[in-house]
């Protein structure tokens, strides 16, 4: 764009600004950008139901279709074999509590969307 041109555009982005930076989760790396954008995406699909610009039948089925609940699962699920592969002690209570909820969470996961 010349000097000599009035811009006609709306807004001009300048800077974006990471979801790391506003929450101050920068020290995680990518993981700090990618789980808000994933969390973004399905509240996206959320306010268009609510607002009544896609019906909530397609949205679930859509969401079925794309396995989301088998992705999330498979987080939780590579998150408790992580607990249990970094353990001293693979008898040790707290890292077994803390990989058995996550896998738990995981079949839960799983779960709810069987009954959807």
């Amino acid at each position: 764009m010349s000097d000599e041109t009035p811009s006609k555009d709306l807004a001009q982005v300048t800077r974006v600004e990471t979801a790391a930076e506003r929450t101050g989760t920068a020290g995680i790396g990518e993981l700090a950008d990618l789980a808000p954008a994933a969390a973004a995406a399905l509240n996206l699909l959320a306010d268009a139901i609510k607002r009544g610009h896609a019906d909530q039948d397609s949205v679930v089925q859509a969401l079925k279709a794309a396995k989301v609940d088998e992705a999330f699962a498979a987080v939780l699920d590579a998150a408790a074999e992580s607990v249990m592969a970094s353990a001293e002690d693979p008898y040790d209570f707290d890292d077994r509590l803390a990989a058995d909820n996550l896998g738990g969470a995981a079949s839960d996961v799983r779960r709810v969307f069987h009954w959807l």
